[in-house]
């Protein structure tokens, strides 16, 4: 094997992930053998790289399957954190990367790397956002672990599918006059995820001795309002007036945030938080160990061209969604029996479709985003603003590729929890409801030989409340599922009509 890894295991832990899903492909390229770390394996097995990398099931809180993850690793890469989600998560991340370097050491693992974020210089500790404080107080436990530790420290990741750039992205194209919060004054140091791939990569085969921290950073510094303006130039976009104001707390920076992007409050509440104080580099050490690339790294308006172009082609390897939003639901199954978890209420829908499975199919797995869900928009609308109002994910995450789907993917205010390519796709909710819900499609053929579509809601409720809502809302399901049934069969039918008067007039 040829590499520089010539071979070595490295362990991946949040490989569901931006980061993650993105480093084990390089790792793999630079002739490493790769290990996963996942809590659910299933979400990487659609991945391009899945049939190269060793995937194990398990959560870095969980002593027994950190100890057989890290059996055998050389370098063990820690990518996961918890974005701020419950009350008690910076305990939570103290002691699973406590129990993570312990395992690591025992393991006799070389290495771990961490990726955390810039910390701003001479604010007290007890002064930063908790979130940065939190990422700060896991590099400073990885370090003390015994095991030699690289900490890179990164602000602003400028890569398609981040949540910076999604954040940046449509703050700046949907609001040409923009009333903003005063953090836009702040200056930042932006890096392009290409080199913090790089630089991950690279802190593999760091000397033993070396076991600190790095500052991570592009070769431009600008406020937050310039790189709006950036993006716009780099878009093609009029030039943006921006006004900062004052009143607009973190916490209500995320809830507006939240209302104007597809990232949701407790995403960008710890991204708005660490815009509070100045984000720059104020060494560059890292250089020495991981050389630059020939012409340095990539500047801000190389970095948006990058991640712009390859949003407008549909190429987003990886997005700050694939990993699984806090809170949301993982058991039941729609496939368990009636009776598991209590009551369960289904609305089915089927109807024979003019067209051949394979023409449905690529409509079942075109749905959503810019597709749209076949009824009632304005419903659809209304039900994502209210969940984004709510503190949900609402309608406006999109999909990460306009016509393939693969299980993790995010879908508006759905997740794509299975999928039998031609067959079945179902999708799981992640909108805020009392209950569980999941939806179903499968593209067949009946007992006559014909084209058949078949369609499933099903609602676990919670409790009364999840009661009442089911029963509140069934009066609208012929609108909504019924008209969904229909407007897919009859788009699947003029899909068919298309292709053969496209394959007659050629």
């Amino acid at each position: 094997m040829t590499g520089p890894g010539a071979g070595r295991l490295c362990l991946v832990t949040g490989a569901t992930g931006y980061i993650g899903g993105r480093l084990v492909p390089e790792l793999l390229a630079a002739g490493y053998r790769v290990r996963c770390l996942a809590r659910t394996p299933v979400k990487l097995r659609d991945q391009p790289w899945a049939g190269r990398a060793e995937v194990v099931a398990g959560d870095v809180t969980d002593e027994a399957s950190v100890a057989a993850a890290t059996a055998g690793a050389d370098v063990a890469y820690y990518l996961v954190h918890s974005l701020g989600s419950g009350r008690d998560f910076e305990a939570t991340d103290r002691r699973a990367a406590r129990l993570f370097g312990e395992r690591a050491r025992a393991a006799g693992v070389r290495r771990i790397v961490y990726l955390g974020g810039l910390i701003p210089q001479g604010v007290p500790c007890r002064e930063l956002s908790p979130h940065l404080r939190s990422r700060t107080e896991v590099g400073e436990v990885l370090l003390a672990s015994g095991v030699p530790t690289t900490v890179l420290r990164a602000a602003v990741v400028i890569g398609s599918g981040s949540a910076s750039f999604e954040m940046l992205r449509y703050l700046t194209e949907r609001l040409p006059v923009m009333v903003t919060p005063s953090w836009v004054r702040t200056r930042v140091q932006p890096v392009a995820v290409r080199d913090v791939l790089r630089l991950l990569v690279g802190s593999a085969a760091m000397p033993a001795d070396v076991s600190r921290g790095f500052d991570v950073g592009g070769p431009d510094v600008l406020s937050y309002r310039d790189l709006m303006r950036r993006y716009a130039a780099v878009a093609g976009l009029p030039r943006r007036l921006i006004l900062p104001v004052p009143v607009l707390t973190p916490r209500l920076s995320s809830l507006w945030i939240g209302l104007v992007t597809p990232v949701p409050a407790g995403v960008a509440r710890p991204l708005a938080e660490s815009l509070r104080h100045e984000v720059v580099c104020h060494e560059h050490d890292i250089g020495t160990y991981v050389p630059d690339p020939p012409g340095g790294p990539v500047g801000v308006d190389r970095a948006l061209t990058l991640a712009l172009r390859r949003v407008r082609e549909a190429q987003v390897d990886t997005r700050w969604s694939s990993a699984a939003v806090p809170g949301a639901p993982s058991d039941p199954l729609p496939t368990d029996p009636d009776w598991a978890g209590g009551s369960l209420y289904t609305d089915r829908r089927q109807t024979v479709v003019d067209a051949s499975p394979q023409a449905l199919w690529r409509v079942i797995e075109g749905i959503g985003g810019e597709h749209g869900w076949y009824s009632l928009g304005v419903a659809w609308a209304v039900r994502g603003l209210v969940d984004r109002l709510f503190g949900g994910v609402g309608l406006r995450r999109g999909r990460r590729d306009a016509h393939r789907l693969r299980v993790g993917d995010s879908l508006d205010f759905w997740r794509v929890e299975e999928i039998e390519r031609g067959r079945l796709l179902r999708l799981r909710a992640e909108m805020r409801l009392p209950g569980l819900a999941w939806l179903e499609m499968r593209a067949d053929r009946d007992a006559e030989g014909r084209t058949r579509y078949r369609q499933r809601a099903v609602f676990l409720p919670r409790g009364l409340l999840g009661h009442a809502y089911w029963w509140g809302v069934a009066p609208f399901h012929a609108a909504v599922f019924g008209g969904m049934a229909r407007n897919i069969a009859r788009a699947a039918a003029r899909s068919a009509e298309q292709e053969k008067a496209g394959g007659a007039g050629g």
